[in-house]
């Protein structure tokens, strides 16, 4: 039986990076009630790049509880909440790349960091200790202090451009999970574990609106036989 997980990044109080993606979900939950998501959150989302993506100020996701009680509110059969960066980037040098060029002392302070929030939004239970990097990218540093954080499973990318970053430290941390889907970049194709990753970012080209919810209800649907719906740690 072919292992199957489907996570969404970016997930978040940004107005075109936000929970309306769960229209989408509960979708397929319609179709498919044994299906899981991941859901990847940046816990102080802030983008100061592009322009048309600009937040004025950081998205710490505790001083939005309409926010905070919509994933508390999800269920739990069907979704897991995992952390996917404190900003997401580098304010005014990078929209991403958080965690690509960081030391093990600054990547200690990004995940106390996240902790932190995740503490004062009341959702320490909520959330996994799960973790993927923005963009990817991570550097080894950083993924040993993740491992020394509590990091339970780093959710990672099979891709060349995001391996080279980890420099191999990815093959020292005990629980790893790498993507093999991500469309329209890598398409869908079912494997002994099959990890598909969408965002919930509109502007993003992976976003997951409608077309692509049934490309991936019509691929679901084909294989439905030879598939056990999982979360991550259901992956290792």
């Amino acid at each position: 039986m072919n292992r199957l997980n489907i996570s969404i990044d970016d997930v978040s109080p940004h107005p075109r990076s936000s929970i309306k993606v769960l229209d989408r979900c509960f979708e397929l939950i319609e179709r498919f009630p044994e299906i899981k998501f991941s859901l990847f959150v940046p816990i102080s989302y802030w983008r100061t790049i592009k322009p048309k993506t600009v937040t004025h100020n950081p998205l710490q996701i505790n001083l939005f509880p309409e926010f905070c009680d919509a994933i508390s509110a999800l269920p739990v059969k069907n979704f897991e909440i995992c952390y996917h960066g404190y900003y997401h980037g580098i304010p005014g040098r990078s929209d991403n790349d958080e965690f690509q060029s960081i030391d093990y002392n600054q990547a200690i302070i990004k995940f106390d960091a996240m902790f932190e929030v995740v503490k004062l939004a009341g959702l320490q239970a909520v959330f996994k200790k799960i973790f993927r990097p923005p963009a990817w990218r991570m550097s080894p540093n950083a993924i040993k202090a993740a491992k020394d954080s509590g990091i339970e499973v780093l959710a990672l990318s099979s891709s060349e451009y995001a391996l080279k970053t980890y420099a191999g430290e990815d093959k020292n941390f005990n629980h790893v999970v790498y993507d093999t889907c991500a469309p329209p970049f890598k398409q869908l194709q079912l494997s002994t574990k099959t990890e598909v990753v969408y965002h919930a970012c509109e502007w993003d080209k992976n976003y997951l609106n409608i077309e692509k919810c049934d490309e991936l209800s019509k691929f679901i649907e084909y294989n439905i036989s030879n598939i056990k719906f999982s979360f991550l740690k259901e992956m290792i």
